[in-house]
């Protein structure tokens, strides 16, 4: 890929204490890019790590090894002034768009709470700015007097959107967006947030558990089990030749709208229930539900490769020294 580099991520890993010598490995040693201008969609069972990924990446929580670097800049090296343009440029938006909006601010205060803290749009043009970034996310200036209460899951989330533009980001990392969302509102909300990325040439990380509106969505894919990224490739390869058995079984679980078809078609059942992180399984960490397990995987953990030219995998199915199944 020819695009610059906006976003590097690597061997992060995050893992947290949780006991009396236990150790929860949230995120276990990943690496990926993210190029100025796309979309990269981190997909995964609840669980995976997928959340604590963005928040690692934005700083909420710090690293317990690896780097982010962002613009070249190693993210948890930042500070001063450089942490204040850092967070102007690195926006959020949150799962819950219930909990993620104070109920005492009026709309007009939750978005231009960024826009005081870094001093954009100074008397007038702070009301005027707010009012665009309703218009533009297809609410009115009117909502600005009202409350979070007052507004559906699928409005709060477009005033959460707002509010991340509200002060002119690079970078904004969606941790779930549309999860609490209806399924007719989840397509007005991806669909927003596609115009919304050709208007202001804005980068994502979007983050999911559905891979369908993931590939709607996104240029590339990385798919996230029990901490560790095992398959990385476009949206287009990922569903036309995914190559580890996870991501088959996420493709499966997807449902066909012909009726006909969804009745007879082969679906791919996964067995047993996910490990936890804290005792995660030897070698392989999907191997204990995997249908194509071999000896190995539970000797040796697979090696992240490129398998082929722009798609990667970790698993022993495409290792020379994998053992014959």
């Amino acid at each position: 890929m020819t695009a610059e580099k906006l976003l590097e991520v690597k061997n992060l890993k995050k893992h947290f204490h949780v006991g009396k010598n236990q150790v929860l490995k949230a995120v276990d040693d990943i690496s990926f890019d993210i190029y100025k201008g796309e979309t990269f969609g981190l997909v995964g069972e609840s669980g995976c790590g997928k959340s604590t990924t963005g928040r690692t990446i934005i700083n909420l929580y710090n690293s317990s090894e690896g780097h982010v670097q962002f613009n070249g800049q190693e993210v948890a090296h930042i500070r001063g002034r450089k942490r204040k343009d850092f967070n102007q440029k690195v926006q959020m938006i949150f799962q819950d768009p219930y909990a993620s909006l104070n109920p005492r601010m009026n709309v007009a205060m939750c978005i231009g709470e960024g826009m005081d803290i870094h001093k954009l749009y100074p008397g007038k043009k702070r009301e005027k700015r707010i009012h665009e970034l309703l218009e533009t996310v297809g609410l009115q200036k009117e909502h600005a007097s009202r409350y979070p209460h007052e507004f559906s899951g699928g409005q709060r989330q477009r005033i959460g959107i707002a509010r991340s533009l509200a002060v002119n980001p690079e970078f904004i990392i969606a941790d779930e967006p549309i999860s609490a969302l209806d399924v007719s509102v989840q397509a007005q909300v991806v669909n927003l947030m596609k115009n919304l990325q050709k208007e202001h040439n804005l980068t994502y990380l979007f983050i999911a558990h559905d891979l369908a509106m993931v590939k709607h969505i996104s240029d590339r894919i990385g798919v996230m089990y029990l901490g560790n990224l095992v398959e990385m490739t476009t949206s287009e390869d990922l569903y036309r030749e995914p190559l580890h058995p996870y991501t088959n079984i996420l493709l499966s679980a997807i449902p066909v709208p012909d009726p006909s078809i969804e009745q007879t078609r082969d679906r791919i059942i996964v067995k047993g229930e996910v490990p936890s992180p804290v005792n995660p399984p030897s070698g392989c960490v999907f191997r204990t539900r995997c249908p194509e397990a071999m000896d190995i995987c539970s000797q040796m953990k697979p090696v992240w490769q490129e398998a082929k030219p722009g798609h990667f995998v970790a698993c022993h199915l495409y290792e020379e020294t994998s053992h014959a199944r």
